[in-house]
């Protein structure tokens, strides 16, 4: 696999176990507000074929 598929995999199950771990009674919220929108942020462009085509992530 390529070096920026596996970024964009690791960081998409990275949010993936955020969102579960969200859901968890006694979750810390403040780290989630924190976490959340870095992860989202730092998420690499898709590598291709992982989106439909025509599909454009910046919309």
């Amino acid at each position: 696999m390529c070096e920026s598929c596996d970024d964009f995999q690791r960081t998409l199950s990275l949010l993936v176990a955020l969102t579960v771990y969200a859901h968890i009674p006694g979750a810390d919220l403040e780290f989630i507000d924190a976490v959340g929108p870095a992860l989202a942020a730092s998420l690499p462009e898709p590598p291709p074929g992982v989106l439909p085509p025509g599909v454009d992530p910046a919309d």
